[in-house]
């Protein structure tokens, strides 16, 4: 150093000057904070798409539920059908079991006929319902399995975003390390949702 306003820096004061305006610990510290905040927007943005899913499969399951029950109240507006007409027949077999006239058995047995034709036809509905109300459920259960795997990404990614704060505040190293391999689970395990596994 010297006076007239003339300064000299030395490699120790250039260190110095950098880590008063910011800088900490040189530029391997620098290649580690801008590491670690690439790091942390691309995961964020992953996080984000991946809770995007995660809401968008909890909706269909949803939905698919709410289909399932339309289909087995439907169903079971069927078989209510189903039972009207098998007590119609009921009626029918024991008026023809009771008439006396022969016009009258006939007349009675067309009916018993007919209710047993309806039935058969009343039932095919009604069984071709349930089937749709457990395919709707079984379609809203892969759903929300679906969503559970998106979730537990998400949370995954969140906690690699959380290691990779605390990682920049005390400088570990190891840190980083299980901020890279939480990102990298949360991401297996988004891929795994993505492929319905």
């Amino acid at each position: 150093m010297s006076g007239h306003g003339f300064h000299v820096h030395g490699p120790h004061d250039h260190e110095l000057e950098h880590a008063a305006q910011g800088g900490h610990g040189g530029h391997e510290s620098g290649g580690m904070i801008n590491q670690i905040a690439m790091f942390t927007a691309i995961i964020a943005t992953v996080g984000a798409i991946f809770g995007y899913m995660g809401g968008a499969t909890q909706a269909n399951a949803g939905l698919y539920k709410n289909n399932a029950a339309i289909k087995k109240t439907e169903a079971s507006n069927q078989w209510n059908y189903f039972q009207s007409k098998s007590t119609k027949q009921s009626l029918a077999e024991m008026s023809r079991d009771l008439a006396t006239k022969v016009e009258d058995k006939a007349k009675y047995q067309a009916k018993v006929e007919r209710y047993e034709k309806e039935k058969g036809e009343i039932k095919a509905v009604a069984d071709r319902l349930e089937a749709e109300a457990t395919e709707w459920d079984h379609k809203s259960d892969e759903q929300m399995h679906q969503h559970h795997r998106w979730a537990q990404s998400t949370t995954v990614l969140q906690v690699s975003i959380a290691l990779a704060a605390i990682a920049l505040l005390t400088k570990k190293k190891w840190l980083e390390y299980a901020m890279f391999a939480a990102g990298g689970a949360g991401v297996v395990v988004g891929a795994l949702a993505a492929m319905h596994i």
